[in-house]
């Protein structure tokens, strides 16, 4: 594929994007510019006369954008809520991934498909961790695992907001974060700069040593240690995140190939109900951390919900929810999955590799 026809594809794909996130936004959809561009661009992939291109790139620098935003809500004071909530963030990440665990053997005995592969395919808020993952153990069907992760990402993206949008989230309310950050809307400065030279450096640091999801958790450690050593940085005006969102979703668009599937009906249908439940019962843990905690149900329900972290932060903002709560508890179930998971799913499959060697033949 020459430059000429991915600028061409870039373009057509750039007005699908642009085209959905005007939509969106004319009807009232929660997250226009993350929700509109994705469906547009998902929709108008399925057409072979029409070829979509994304560059990851647009993508890359849409999370550095948002990750700067969410660095800037780690002050003194919400490091030190965090800390001391990590005992309860430990128990409910264990006890989420062992439900979807539990869910796993549920849909591979529903779509007969090996357990190992729906177990990858299933695990909460770490779609590149797992795909990666699953290139690297023998058995896993790479395909099959990327569907899953995908449909579950972009299921929860749709069904999070209307849920947070609807009766029983109406009561929240700013917290005291957001509202001084709504307030406090510094204009843009030289300073801006050197955050933006900090996040850059510290995304491709991240890269660089193969942290997980770079280009967003760098920018968040290196705009996080400006912050708590007494540097203000400049809050970004509305459009810069609406940009940042729009930047992401086009790129999300892409990821979901049910071509490639086999038997892809039932599989579709496992992986969406699967997904429903799994944000239930993140619903119902979330009920469990407003029983013992202060914060508002968006909070809790954010903090929680089987997303990743760039589309939970996302939302987060935009129903100013506690942004450094929420993005705490996501990036630290990112980081648990990306440090304790694969060696823990390790050690199972060669367990079973090892039972079944054993098993006498009759």
């Amino acid at each position: 594929m020459n430059l000429e026809d991915n600028k061409i594809r870039f373009l057509i794909t750039l007005f699908l994007a642009l085209l959905g996130g005007i939509v969106f936004t004319f009807i009232s959809i929660p997250i226009p510019w993350l929700l509109g561009p994705m469906t547009a661009v998902l929709i108008g992939s399925r057409f072979r006369t029409i070829k979509v291109y994304w560059p990851v790139q647009i993508r890359d620098t849409g999370l550095i954008i948002l990750g700067y935003a969410i660095g800037l809500s780690f002050t003194k004071e919400a490091v030190i809520q965090i800390g001391v909530k990590l005992p309860i963030m430990l128990l409910l990440t264990v006890i989420l991934i062992a439900f979807c665990a539990g869910i796993a053997f549920f849909v591979s005995k529903l779509s007969g498909v090996d357990y190992p592969t729906i177990l990858v395919g299933s695990i909460p808020g770490g779609l590149t961790q797992m795909i990666t993952f699953s290139e690297e153990v023998k058995g896993i069907n790479i395909t099959i695992v990327t569907f899953l992760q995908v449909t579950r990402v972009i299921m929860i993206i749709f069904l999070v907001p209307f849920l947070i949008y609807g009766p029983f989230f109406k009561n929240t309310s700013p917290s005291t974060l957001d509202v001084a950050n709504m307030v406090d809307q510094a204009p843009l400065s030289p300073t801006l700069l050197l955050f933006a030279a900090v996040c850059v450096i510290c995304a491709f640091i991240g890269k660089k040593i193969k942290s997980p999801t770079p280009f967003l958790l760098g920018p968040i450690i290196g705009t996080a240690i400006l912050t708590l050593s007494g540097l203000p940085g400049p809050h970004l005006p509305d459009f810069m995140l609406d940009l940042s969102q729009f930047m992401i979703g086009g790129y999300l668009g892409l990821l979901l190939k049910p071509e490639q599937l086999q038997h892809k009906t039932k599989i579709l249908i496992l992986a969406f109900g699967s997904g429903f439940v799994m944000v239930l019962f993140s619903l119902g843990l979330s009920m469990l951390l407003i029983h013992y905690y202060e914060i508002t149900p968006s909070t809790s329900f954010l903090s929680l919900s089987p997303g990743g972290a760039d589309q939970m932060a996302v939302l987060a903002h935009e129903v100013r929810a506690d942004l450094a709560m929420v993005t705490g508890f996501q990036l630290f179930r990112l980081l648990f999955i990306f440090f304790a998971v694969p060696p823990a799913l390790r050690w199972i499959f060669k367990r079973k590799r090892l039972n079944q060697k054993e098993k006498p033949i009759r």
